[in-house]
């Protein structure tokens, strides 16, 4: 099992869909050799160095967290139901009322559009904010995603400076 890495205070909760296999044998976020979380968060600069899954409790020092949508490990994140992604969106509210990040980044569309019941979703800052907490939609690191590592920097950078802007 891949447990959340939460705290008050954060700057930013990152949530993906679900753990994969790698992930939830290790216990660990992100920790497929493919996914590119940890090279993406460090090179838009939410770390001062590029952490290792085993290392991911530090992102705390950081003032980041993670979480997921569906705690079930799969292959592929598009094994995971419908039903799922709407139950785990209700469960994530309730963690980000209880914590009260400043930004909640969901990584991926789908998941955020099934997650929470919205539809024809763009990239980055949201309209809903749950509480005081802003929400976005960043793409999703997984290794099988075809985007490539600049543009996923870019997103993420592009929320690392407005929680900047904001003064936080």
């Amino acid at each position: 099992m891949v447990k959340d890495i939460l705290a008050p205070g954060l700057r930013v909760v990152f949530c993906g869909i679900n753990p994969g296999l790698s992930s939830a044998g290790m216990g660990l976020p992100f920790a497929h050799p493919a996914n590119r979380f940890w090279k993406v968060i460090h090179q838009a600069g939410f770390t001062d160095r590029q952490l290792k899954p085993e290392e991911a409790q530090h992102l705390l020092d950081f003032r980041c967290g993670v979480t997921k949508l569906v705690d079930r490990p799969t292959v592929q994140a598009n094994e995971v139901s419908r039903e799922e992604l709407r139950n785990g969106g209700h469960n994530l509210i309730d963690k980000i009322e209880r914590y009260q990040p400043q930004a909640l980044a969901i990584l991926g569309k789908q998941a955020f559009e099934q997650g929470f019941s919205q539809r024809g979703v763009q990239w980055g800052k949201q309209a809903m904010s749950i509480g005081a907490t802003q929400v976005w939609v960043l793409p999703n690191t997984s290794g099988l995603s075809r985007i490539a590592l600049d543009k996923l920097v870019e997103a993420y950078r592009e929320l690392d400076e407005a929680l900047m802007a904001r003064g936080r």
